[in-house]
């Protein structure tokens, strides 16, 4: 029985479903005829088109050209506003010459090996700027007219604080962004350095020699990040420390003038040994200034290594103040070949000068007439050996007056034993001391001894 349910339960329900279907085909077949109604309807009304403008996009390689005149124009094309074609002309016109000016000037900071700037490559560098500059602002007037400095003055920004100069076939090549990275990195640089001096200037202290070179090293380390080993190197060449302290070095020297190889050996030689001996500075116990010692011993040879032994050995001679003299007298004699003799008339000039001025047997006025006899022979034998002619003769120097002699009395002494003593009279003995009480005299009084009547040149 139970199957028979079953069976008239399935039964029932395909019937309904049955229908639900019909209902639902017949429901769509009524909304497909009345859309095909509507579109019959629809063809008949004539047809109205609204046509929408679409602005067209542009690319600015679209806009940019070869030449100035063609940009501006098309700028002004676009509907671009005058003031921004303005600005836009002024800055890229500032740009051409910043590149022109860092790779086509020669600057003295191009020169890191000289300690001095070279006069004619300044004054060349002086006209290339003024040659730039007026093509400059000859071309911005062909662009803008007469009054465009008005628009450069007020719509371009400058610079708030000067930045480091990066021109030349190294830096000057740099690309925008990382000159842009090196500026930056060059105004931390000089932050860090001012909040560390007004610190310590606050505290009432000096800076610490250890804690300057850790803040150049922080430097470096960011420069590294942004630049090459070989455009690194370039910088530290012109800006570092110890670069410039190189450079103080060997003006010091006056005439070495290393060339541009030399300078570069040696900075390549120091420059890993310099920071070492900066964090060492002020320290006192043994250990560190034996280390100091050492790195002091190495960067000497360093040095040594990168000259050769020629030029280390001139390099060595103008550490002597007195050298550096000779040098510079024989060059201006034009004959720097001299400069060795010079060198020994000098060394033996300055050894007589040192034995008159340490004579305790002469006067003052005594040593200032044996010293400038002494400085008149110097002068004399240096302009024979530069191959001068000899100055005229000075007047003669007036007689050196007679030397006075002292004696210091001992026990027992008195006038008639020192007139006994030295064969004049006691009358002579008392009128060359007329301050001094002889009845009252006693051992360790000096007594000045007058020159004797039968002395040569005296009158009987």
């Amino acid at each position: 029985m139970r199957w028979r349910v079953i069976a008239l339960v399935s039964l029932g329900v395909n019937i309904v479903l049955a229908a639900a279907w019909l209902l639902t085909v017949r429901q769509e077949s009524v909304k497909v005829a009345a859309g095909a109604a509507a579109l019959a309807q629809a063809s008949a009304v004539p047809a109205k088109t609204n046509v929408i403008v679409r602005r067209q996009y542009f690319s600015w390689r679209e806009i940019e050209a070869s030449d100035f005149p063609t940009y501006a124009a098309n700028l002004r094309q676009i509907g671009c506003p005058e003031q921004t074609v303005r600005d836009i002309l002024i800055a890229e016109v500032n740009a051409l010459y910043s590149r022109k000016r860092a790779l086509e000037l020669v600057t003295p900071e191009q020169q890191w090996w000289r300690s001095e700037p070279d006069t004619n490559l300044v004054h060349a560098a002086a006209e290339k700027v003024r040659a730039l500059e007026q093509e400059r602002r000859g071309l911005l007037t062909s662009l803008l007219g007469t009054n465009w400095e008005g628009g450069d003055l007020v719509s371009i920004p400058r610079p708030s604080r000067p930045g480091v100069v990066l021109d030349g076939p190294v830096l000057g090549a740099l690309p925008a962004e990382t000159k842009q990275a090196i500026q930056n990195t060059n105004v931390l640089s000089q932050d860090r350095m001012e909040a560390y001096l007004d610190t310590q200037r606050s505290a009432g202290k000096e800076p610490d020699p250890v804690e300057l070179a850790k803040l150049r090293q922080q430097t470096r380390d960011d420069l590294a990040r942004v630049l090459s080993p070989p455009d690194l190197e370039e910088f530290l060449l012109r800006y570092s420390q110890n670069a410039s302290e190189l450079r103080t070095q060997f003006g010091l020297l006056r005439s070495f003038d290393p060339t541009p190889d030399e300078f570069r050996a040696v900075f390549r030689a120091t420059d890993p040994l310099d920071p070492r001996i900066q964090l060492l500075a002020g320290a006192n116990d043994p250990g560190s200034l034996e280390a100091r010692k050492a790195l002091e011993d190495q960067r000497e040879n360093a040095i040594k290594i990168a000259l050769g032994p020629k030029r280390y050995e001139e390099y060595r001679m103008l550490q002597d103040p007195v050298y550096r003299d000779a040098v510079a007298a024989a060059q201006e004699a034009g004959t720097p070949e001299a400069a060795q003799t010079i060198y020994a008339i000098n060394l033996a000039t300055l050894a007589e000068q040192n034995r008159i001025r340490g004579d305790t047997n002469l006067t003052a006025e005594q040593k200032n007439l044996e010293l400038k006899r002494i400085e008149l022979e110097q002068l004399q034998a240096n302009t024979v050996a530069t191959g001068q002619d000899l100055p005229p003769e000075p007047p003669p120097l007036p007689p050196m007056p007679p030397q006075k002699k002292l004696y210091v009395l001992g026990p027992g002494d008195s006038a008639a034993t020192i007139a006994l003593m030295y064969g004049l009279p006691v009358s002579a003995i008392k009128a060359a001391n007329p301050r001094v009480d002889f009845n009252k005299l006693r051992p360790g009084v000096a007594i000045t001894i007058p020159q004797s009547p039968l002395a040569p040149g005296t009158s009987p």
